[in-house]
């Protein structure tokens, strides 16, 4: 009979001694020296302490890291990969037990289940506790096109609003009215001190297109209200949709589809982080072989 896989990992038991160690530390050390600090103040033994896994790396000190990872994205250790471990001061005032530091876990392992399709909770363990962070983040991070299909249609409003914050625009906010015509939001774009003008926004989140019936919807609820409208979705938009966008003697909507909204979200890092990668050179090494 096939053992059924637990939802619950290892590495869960070390989150609350994590904490504990780099405040002894004063509040930052590099990872080994973290992990040894567990160790000494857990009296762990060498069994423990040289067992590895698959990839060769050290159990025990790949199980820190993975409670360093999710400390990270819970705001308790800062996420500056520079080879230093540092507490935030939120993560510096915490203590964690061990119901918490569950509690922590899993509301972290339900987010990221929820982001990959076809992935069981116990799935997201076992992928996490047979590799580093670093290779997991890499091999298994979700593509934010289906991220954002996923967010609740409130959820997917807020986020849009937040975009076009940190794209220049002022004074945003949602309306949260089914019954504006279709109307999401407004804000202001200002061009110049002496140039401003009121934007009105529709936020679609959709896997299908967008019609062109749609677009003149809009543009209907929109008129005499501002002077320019944006309409954003996850999804794309018909060809006789773009030609309505930009119909002449009618005010201009612009039309941000899936792929336009990911390369605004890059543009900005909104809810996107900047990874360089390194890649061997043979051509260099050639010369000493």
């Amino acid at each position: 009979m096939k053992k059924k896989r637990s939802s619950q990992a290892e590495f869960v038991k070390w989150f609350g001694p994590l904490l504990d160690a780099l405040r002894e530390l004063g509040g930052s050390g590099r990872p080994k020296e973290v992990s040894s600090k567990i160790a000494e103040n857990l009296k762990l033994p060498n069994k423990i302490l040289e067992e590895s896994i698959s990839s060769g790396a050290l159990k025990f000190h790949n199980q820190v890291q993975w409670a360093r990872q999710y400390l990270v994205w819970e705001g308790l250790l800062d996420s500056s990969k520079h080879g230093i471990w540092a507490l935030t001061q939120k993560g510096s005032q915490t203590r964690l037990t061990e119901k918490e530091s569950r509690d922590i876990f899993l509301k972290w392992v339900d987010i990221h289940q929820k982001a990959r399709k076809n992935k069981t909770k116990a799935d997201i363990v076992e992928e996490q506790e047979g590799t580093e962070p670093d290779t997991f983040e890499t091999a298994y991070s979700p593509n934010l096109l289906e991220i954002l299909q996923k967010l609740t249609p409130k959820g997917f409003e807020q986020v849009c609003k937040r975009l076009l914050r940190e794209s220049g625009f002022e004074k945003v906010e949602v309306i949260g009215n089914p019954h504006d015509g279709g109307i999401d939001g407004f804000g202001t774009l200002e061009i110049n001190p002496f140039v401003s003008f009121k934007v009105l926004f529709q936020c679609k989140r959709y896997q299908g297109t967008v019609s062109r019936a749609q677009v003149g919807d809009f543009r209907n609820a929109m008129i005499g209200r501002a002077e320019k409208g944006i309409i954003m979705t996850t999804g794309t938009f018909s060809a006789d949709a773009l030609k309505e966008a930009n119909r002449e003697g009618a005010p201009k909507i612009e039309l941000v589809d899936g792929e336009k909204l990911v390369e605004m979200f890059k543009k900005v890092e909104l809810g996107m982080k900047q990874k360089i990668v390194y890649e061997v050179d043979l051509s260099f090494f050639e010369q000493f072989m």
